[in-house]
């Protein structure tokens, strides 16, 4: 990886794991916290380990989970709530008017700037974490309130950052650069910037000169063995009309083009197994359903077709999986990558960038394509299927390096760190 060493600092720009911090109340603000998304995930990883230290946690958002609505909702927040969905997509349309875009983030920002001002206030905050929503402008408004709340207290905070705009290309040409140059992510003396990666550590201090107090990448609970299979995980087979020995793959993501599903999709249909079966876990529609409907028509091209829609945890579908894929074409870090890891499944994973830079030199034993299914990966597929005590060997190796580099441990370490 081509980077400074600078931001390759950044890695041990902590202070010792032994430091102390006094109990804070620290607050978790993102247009939402709900859901099967990877910000979401980490979002409650990052509030567990805070309590672990000691701290006390609220959130604030958009959109909560329901275990959670005891916590503040502000439904402004959210990047589907209408004005700031039509005002963030007219900030990346040719053509609409960069004035009317400007005034009409100024109108929403200035409406949710005395709403989240008075969480703040309410829960006594001292210190502020917010996730991801300075870094993907799907709600520019918020991006915005929050960069004028914060320079305007001089509050402490940390932007957890998980997706640059820079790193989508429908936010590649911007009408109103000033917005994201002010808010995406905002360049504060108060503000801790952490990347989840090396690679968009390195681009945030060359594209905006602003250097990351830390890479935190995705983490898991790797002390906790996984659960074993029961009555109920085994029935998502018969639920999919298959037998105990037919083979199922999972893709555990969100159906988004980035993801690369069509790719999962080849894969089982050159297997030559007309009874393996592609299971995808989450839902469609974040970024639209035009994607999901492209996906159906390669299904029936191909001759994979989709079934019924009972419900199970997404830990039933990895203790049930053969093998995870995982095709995807960027990904920040890969929240699916690190569970593969923890429950010992067969993954076949796309060389993305940050795979390349911050993940493969870890050593962990995945089988890897480079934007294809060729006849090589067809066949260390049906391999590696075929061979249990290499499966059981790759798992073992696998699960200890987690554990090494990507546990719930690293995460301790590392927030205690940050916050001294």
């Amino acid at each position: 990886m081509a980077t400074t060493g600078r931001v390759d600092m950044a890695r041990v720009y902590l202070s010792s794991p032994r430091a102390t911090v006094r109990p804070m109340r620290i607050g978790l603000v993102s247009t939402r916290l709900a859901g099967v998304d990877g910000v979401s995930f980490e979002v409650a990883k990052w509030e567990l380990m805070l309590n672990r230290l000691g701290h006390e946690t609220r959130l604030c958002a958009g959109e909560l989970a329901p275990e959670r609505m005891d916590q503040r909702l502000i439904p402004q927040m959210h990047f589907t709530h209408p004005p700031a969905q039509a005002v963030s997509a007219a900030a990346f349309d040719p053509g609409a008017d960069p004035d009317e875009v400007r005034a009409q983030v100024q109108r929403l920002a200035t409406e949710l700037i005395p709403t989240i001002g008075s969480w703040l206030d309410d829960e006594g905050i001292e210190l502020l974490i917010v996730e991801n929503a300075w870094a993907i402008p799907m709600q520019i408004p918020l991006g915005v309130a929050l960069a004028s709340l914060v320079g305007e207290r001089q509050l402490p905070t940390i932007g957890h950052h998980h997706d640059y705009a820079w790193e989508r290309e429908r936010f590649a040409t911007c009408i109103v650069p000033d917005l994201l140059d002010e808010a995406f992510p905002p360049d504060l003396p108060t503000v801790r910037h952490v990347s989840i990666n090396g690679v968009a550590a390195a681009d945030l201090e060359r594209r905006r000169g602003i250097t990351s107090a830390a890479i935190i990448p995705n983490a898991y609970d790797f002390d906790v063995p996984p659960a074993e299979r029961d009555d109920y995980s085994r029935s998502m087979r018969a639920e999919l009309g298959m037998g105990s020995h037919n083979r199922l793959f999972v893709q555990p993501t969100r159906v988004v083009p980035r993801k690369g599903i069509e790719l999962a999709i080849q894969l089982v249909s050159r297997l030559g197994d007309p009874h393996a079966h592609l299971m995808i876990t989450s839902p469609a529609g974040d970024e639209g359903m035009e994607y999901m409907a492209q996906l159906h028509m390669v299904a029936d091209r191909l001759g994979v077709h989709h079934g019924p829609k009972r419900i199970y945890a997404l830990s039933d579908a990895y203790l049930e999986a053969d093998m995870i894929t995982f095709p995807s074409l960027y990904e920040g870090f890969g929240n699916a990558l690190v569970e593969s890891v923890y429950f010992g499944k067969p993954l076949l994973v796309n060389r993305y960038s940050v795979y390349e830079t911050d993940i493969r030199p870890l050593g962990f034993r995945f089988i890897e394509i480079e934007g294809a299914i060729t006849d090589e990966v067809v066949d260390e597929v049906n391999a590696l299927l075929a061979d249990p005590d290499l499966r059981a060997a790759n798992a073992t190796h696998n699960f200890e390096l987690g554990r090494q580099h990507l546990s719930y441990e690293m995460l301790e370490s590392r927030l205690r760190g940050l916050l001294s």
